[in-house]
C-alpha cells in the first residue's frame, strides 16, 4: 500500500507528496519542518515574512504592517524561519515557495537559496529566468509551476536557450487549487483544463525534454487521488489545503476554524489585485467587498508587481498583503481566507505525522 519516492534534482524524498507553499504565514517552520521529517517535502512560503514572530524581525512598519517591499519580504525573518524548520527536519530536503508575481522576485529566490531551501517552487506567472538568481547555488533544484503543456514548453525554450537548463521537476496545478489560479474565471469550470486532462499532456511534454518529473496539483485531498495521479504517469503529488488541518500548521486558529466550518458553497472564486481569479472562503470580508464597502486600501507593503502600487486593489476591492496577513493574525471579519475546492472536506485536526500516515497508507 505505500508509495515510492520522489527525485528532485539531486534531492531525494521518502515520499512523492509536497505540502504547497501557502502564505501569508500558513506554512512556515512549524508545518514546512514537520512535512520534511514526516518524509514529504516541506515548503517554506516567502510570502509575508515580515509578519513572522509578531513583526519581530522587520525594520520599519507602518500602521501595523511592514513598509514596503523589503521588509514585506523580509530576510531576516526567513533566514529564522529556515533556522526554526531545519530544527525540526534537521537534513532533510525542505523547499521554498517564491511567487513570481512578486516585488523583489530575484532577491528572494536568492535569499531563499541563502537560507538553505534545496528546492525552490515558483508559480504565478511563468518564471522563464528563474536560473538567472541560483547561479551561485548549483545544487538547488529549480520547480515551476505550470496549468499546461505550453506553458511547460516556453519555459524550458527558454531555459534551455538561455541557461542550457531543463527544470528538475514541473508541477502541474488544475483550477481546484486554493489561492490564485492559472486560468480564466471560465476555465476554471470547463472540462478540458480540469487536471485529470492537463497532466497528460504536460506528461507529453515533458518527455520532450529529458527527465522531468510531473507532479500533479489541485483538489488532491487522499491516497486514491495520490493513486490516481501517479498511475498516471505523475512522479508526484502537491497538496496543500489539507495540511491546514494539522495541528503543526502555521495558520492561527480561526483560519482552521473557518475552514473546519465551511460548506461547499462557502468555498468562491474571486477577483484578486494579483490579475488572476482566486480559490479562498464567503467571508464577512468578501460580504463588505461586494458592497464596495472593505476595508481602506493603502498600499503600504508594496508586495506584487501586476496590482500596481493599489492599482489593482482599488479595482477589486481588497489589499491582498493586508487581508492575507488579517488572516494570518486571526481576524475573522477582515482576514482573507484562501482555501483549494475540496476545503469543505476537512472536519478534524490531525498532526503532521497522523496526516502523511494516511496518505501514504490509505484512510
Amino acid at each position: 500500500m505505500g508509495l515510492p519516492s520522489l527525485k528532485i534534482g539531486k534531492y531525494t524524498i521518502k515520499y512523492p507528496i509536497i505540502q504547497g507553499g501557502m502564505g501569508v504565514g500558513i506554512s512556515w517552520d512549524k508545518l514546512a519542518g514537520n512535512v520534511s521529517k514526516e518524509g514529504g517535502l516541506g515548503v517554506i512560503s516567502s510570502v509575508g515574512t515580515g509578519y513572522y514572530q509578531n513583526k519581530k524581525y522587520i525594520e520599519k512598519e507602518v500602521a501595523g504592517r511592514p513598509l514596503e517591499t523589503a521588509n514585506f519580504y523580509s530576510k531576516k525573518a526567513l533566514f529564522k524561519i529556515f533556522e526554526n524548520a531545519r530544527k525540526i527536519c534537521g537534513d532533510a530536503p525542505l523547499g521554498a515557495n517564491v511567487l513570481y508575481a512578486i516585488n523583489d522576485y530575484g532577491r528572494v529566490v536568492r535569499d531563499s537559496c541563502e537560507a538553505g531551501a534545496n528546492i525552490i517552487i515558483t508559480g504565478a506567472g511563468l518564471p522563464t529566468n528563474m536560473p538567472e538568481f541560483t547561479r551561485d547555488f548549483p545544487d538547488v533544484a529549480l520547480v515551476p509551476i505550470v496549468s499546461s503543456a505550453k506553458a511547460l514548453k516556453i519555459i524550458c525554450k527558454r531555459w534551455t536557450t538561455r541557461y542550457n537548463k531543463i527544470p528538475d521537476a514541473v508541477i502541474v496545478e488544475g483550477p481546484l487549487s486554493g489561492g490564485h489560479q492559472g486560468f480564466t474565471y471560465e476555465q476554471c469550470f470547463m472540462e478540458e483544463f480540469q487536471l485529470e486532462n492537463i497532466v497528460p499532456q504536460v506528461i507529453e511534454e515533458a518527455k520532450k525534454w529529458g527527465e522531468i518529473p510531473v507532479i500533479a496539483a489541485g483538489g488532491i485531498w487522499d491516497h486514491n487521488d495520490i493513486k490516481k495521479y501517479l498511475d498516471m504517469g505523475a512522479a508526484g503529488v502537491q497538496i496543500g489545503t489539507r495540511f491546514i488541518g494539522t495541528y503543526e500548521c502555521d495558520a492561527s486558529d480561526t483560519f482552521k476554524k473557518i475552514l473546519l466550518q465551511s460548506k461547499k458553497e462557502d468555498i468562491i472564486l474571486l477577483k484578486s489585485p494579483v490579475g488572476y481569479p482566486a480559490r479562498g472562503v464567503r467571508t464577512k470580508l468578501i460580504e463588505l467587498v461586494e458592497k464596495r464597502e472593505g476595508p481602506a486600501i493603502k498600499c503600504i507593503s508594496n508586495c506584487v508587481a501586476p496590482c500596481h502600487r493599489g492599482v489593482e486593489a482599488k479595482e477589486v476591492g481588497y489589499c491582498i498583503a493586508d487581508r492575507l496577513s488579517d488572516a494570518y493574525r486571526g481576524d475573522e471579519e477582515l482576514g482573507l481566507y484562501f482555501s483549494g475546492a475540496n476545503g469543505y472536506r476537512l472536519n478534524e485536526l490531525l498532526s503532521v505525522k497522523e496526516l502523511m500516515q494516511r496518505l501514504v497508507e490509505g484512510e
